[in-house]
């Protein structure tokens, strides 16, 4: 509970709106107690009183009653009937909902063609036959309203249930002997309540709206009940003469529905755990550029140089330090690898090359990136975009979830050329097979025409490097393009990726985290752990003689074939959370070489030639002074 209620209070106009309906219904429920006029009686002397008239607030109505004990009275009534209309709906919503859901077959198009009937009335229109049919009154009202909402929640709670039904788990109930009693309201009702409360949070205010305006058409409360649909329908002839009989009941409709509303949109968002890292928030074009340190003078040579690079997350009160100074360099026809556990800030330095790291809540902090010599660090959003896709290309990891699942893989192709440079329709057709053919997807003409589910893994995944290379890209960032693949079709991408980089002198940075990938294709490869590069060097040498007691464990931990007997290597404990990283090295914790001295201060990458570890003791050193 406190966790949600951390997240609701991050939404601050859910909180606003909170505050606000806990004001209002807190008013509503002292209201006895209050020392108030009666509010039906009549005093036809006192009518039409302006607000801020001795006794009377608010005013006067057209019969002379209290504007502010009909006010309060009547919000009292209305929020009853509001969040009691809405739990009946979603109760018998939610109880249709997984019945058809649940049982599936006849039964779900049995119930679900009802409610099909039911929402192809105008909501109002059923509402309004359904009173009629019952008598004016607020409980029928009530009743009303409630009916009419059902089919929304029955057809929410279906669509959940029918998602659910099916899982795993439920079949391990079924197999368990359970009734299917016991299953619905032990296995499906649990899953299904977060939807519901959704739902409730965003209709709760509907439905006040909808009572309302049955009580404004003299179909809800009748007199001398007030709420505050009464109380406008009474105003509304007097609303030229006396506007403050329709002012008031219409200014409280109005806070207590946007306060609901606002509240809900934060329930919301705290409740779905695909909101509750702030998906809904926009992020800019370009990642937030806030270097507080000078900007790096150039050390290194390369179409693509990194230097001191340094990325943020600024989420609420804590930072968390993804990349610490990250120094990479690569050149035209050479690959570089970048390797390291799941966490160790790979992925977000190839992002933020381009100011692709969502902001908020990402922040570029320090050092530079250089293409070709200038710094793209805080570069205009024209520049970046102008660069993304054309200089600098990405294939990412899931070739499923960067194709749109909507569109053909050619015209997806074709839209990519068109970003960049004006091209006919025949002619973006033609670029596009030219492309599938050059990644080697066998009958083009045709697979261009294909829908991205329509394509194996492989396929997919080539029409991603097929998208990379749309534009002749100078630079490759692939993001452990080949980690969803079998070994077969791995080694084929691994293959096409390595004559691509020949034939066209593409420079690529290759994240993974298998040494075998690496090994095959990486000409350099630099290991990261914990934000930071801690070994870089020429492939052959790193995995033939590491260094840092890091690298070492990564290899050790890698099995090989018909290797005989080698035990298999495990790398104790769990890397440092990069918000609360130890002084010194952020490894000392899991190594087994660790000094006092390791943890003393900053320690720096200090190259050899080609080589360079960050570490005290490497590997196969016996002193200090050795490193040094």
């Amino acid at each position: 509970m406190s966790a949600f209620l951390k997240l609701l209070a991050r939404n601050r106009l859910a909180l606003v709106g909170g505050i606000i309906l806990l004001l209002v219904v807190a008013l509503a429920l002292v209201t006895p107690l209050l020392p108030l006029a009666d509010p039906d009686v009549t005093r036809t002397a006192d009518r039409f009183k302006r607000p801020f008239s001795d006794g009377a607030l608010l005013g006067t109505d057209h019969l002379g009653r209290d504007l502010l004990s009909r006010l309060l009275w009547g919000t009292r009534l209305s929020l009853a009937v509001g969040f009691a209309a809405a739990l009946v709906a979603a109760v018998g919503g939610a109880a249709i909902g997984v019945v058809a859901g649940f049982f599936g077959g006849r039964t779900d198009n049995l119930i679900m063609r009802g409610v099909d009937m039911l929402m192809a009335f105008p909501y109002i229109l059923l509402a309004l036959a359904i009173v009629a049919a019952l008598g004016p009154g607020l409980f029928n009202a009530l009743i009303a309203v409630a009916a009419v909402n059902i089919p929304f929640f029955a057809r929410n709670i279906r669509g959940v249930t029918v998602g659910i039904a099916h899982r795993e788990f439920v079949d391990a109930a079924r197999l368990s002997g359970m009734s299917t009693a016991r299953i619905i309201l032990t296995e499906i009702v649990p899953n299904v309540i977060p939807v519901i409360v959704i739902a409730m949070s965003t209709t709760v205010g509907w439905m006040i709206l909808e009572t309302a305006g049955l009580s404004f058409l003299g179909l809800g409360s009748q007199p001398p009940q007030a709420d505050l649909g009464s109380m406008l329908g009474e105003a509304r002839s007097a609303l030229i003469t006396n506007p403050h009989t329709s002012v008031v009941p219409g200014l409280m409709i109005l806070v207590i529905v946007m306060s609901i509303n606002l509240l809900g949109d934060g329930v919301r968002d705290a409740l779905d755990p695909r909101l509750k890292s702030g998906a809904l928030s926009r992020p800019m074009a370009a990642t937030l550029v806030d270097r507080r340190a000078p900007v790096p003078e150039p050390k290194a040579e390369g179409i693509l140089a990194i230097e001191g690079l340094q990325t943020q997350f600024h989420v609420k009160d804590r930072v968390y330090r993804a990349v610490g100074g990250v120094d990479l360099a690569v050149k035209p026809g050479e690959c570089l690898g970048i390797i390291g556990e799941s966490g160790s800030g790979k992925s977000v330095t190839a992002l933020s090359v381009m100011g692709l790291v969502a902001s908020p809540p990402g922040v570029i902090t320090g050092g530079a990136v250089r293409f070709e010599g200038q710094d793209l660090i805080g570069a205009p959003y024209r520049r970046l975009r102008d660069l993304r896709g054309r200089r600098v290309a990405y294939i990412f990891q899931d070739p499923l979830s960067t194709l749109h699942p909507l569109y053909r893989v050619g015209d997806q192709l074709i839209e990519a050329i068109r970003a960049h440079r004006s091209v006919s329709a025949g002619e973006g057709r033609a670029k596009a097979v030219e492309l599938l053919r050059s990644v080697r997807i066998p009958n083009p003409e045709s697979r261009v025409r294909d829908y991205p589910h329509e394509l194996s893994g492989g396929m997919r995944q080539r029409v991603g490097i097929a998208m990379a290379l749309a534009n002749d890209p100078d630079v490759i960032i692939a993001d452990e393009p080949t980690t969803a693949l079998d070994v077969t079709v791995q080694a084929q991408i691994l293959a096409l990726l390595d004559d691509l980089r020949r034939d066209r002198g593409l420079a690529i940075v290759f994240i993974t985290h298998d040494f075998g990938v690496v090994g095959q294709l990486c000409d350099r490869v630099a290991v990261m752990y914990a934000g930071r590069i801690v070994e870089e060097g020429p492939t052959a040498d790193v995995l033939g003689a590491p260094k840092h007691p890091y690298t070492a464990r990564l290899i050790a931990c890698v099995p090989e074939l018909g290797a005989g007997k080698r035990r298999l290597e495990a790398i104790p404990g769990l890397p440092p959370a990069v918000d609360r990283l130890p002084e010194g090295c952020a490894f000392a914790d899991r190594c087994a070489k660790v000094q006092p001295d390791c943890r003393a201060g900053e320690i720096a990458l200090r190259g050899d030639g080609a080589r360079a570890v960050r570490c005290l003791y490497p590997e196969n050193t016996a002193s200090r002074e050795v490193a040094e």
